[in-house]
């Protein structure tokens, strides 16, 4: 499924759940995994990642094909997902493993970040500022099994995650 003009981004909006089943269904995406990535501890895993203390976040490593799916579009979809004006927190879940962040695989990558957000900040859908995080990737830690595409597995399993309908730039 994935082929060289494939390209993957890595992106923490809350609880991997909810954003890995929204994020499937976009056109364009080819593959989700999640997991864990922003932090500097080794081989994370979600016994440790859960107390907060590791720096990670939960996260989603999306594969997806650029002529179907751009990045810049990809983010406006992000951030209709989840709350990106609320720091370490989405919905009831709080720590610094549920913040918003992006983690730019690219110098092209993070610059489109930056025009999203500047763009989301500006649309006036949130009341407040955008605290979404834009930070370069280092390494992406598979979550284990039982995360792997949760609520396809757990169709009535928690997610606070949801399209908003947003007036967002594109």
């Amino acid at each position: 499924m994935t082929n060289e003009s494939n390209q993957t981004a890595y992106l923490s909006g809350g609880c991997f759940w909810g954003m890995e089943e929204l994020v499937r269904q976009i056109p364009g995406v080819l593959e989700t995994e999640v997991g864990y990535t922003g932090g500097e501890i080794p081989n994370a895993t979600y016994d440790i990642v859960k107390t907060g203390r590791t720096g990670h976040a939960e996260s989603l490593k999306i594969v997806f094909d650029p002529r179907q799916l751009t990045y810049r579009h990809l983010l406006f979809e992000f951030f209709r997902m989840h709350n990106p004006t609320t720091r370490n927190q989405q919905g009831n879940d709080t720590g610094t493993q549920y913040r918003s962040a992006i983690f730019y695989v690219s110098e092209e990558q993070r610059r489109t970040a930056e025009e999203v957000i500047r763009t989301v900040d500006d649309s006036g859908d949130w009341k407040a500022k955008v605290v979404t995080e834009v930070v370069p990737f280092k390494k992406f830690y598979r979550a284990e099994e039982y995360h792997q595409k949760y609520l396809v597995k757990h169709p009535l399993g928690y997610t606070c995650h949801y399209i908003r309908r947003m007036e967002l730039g594109e």
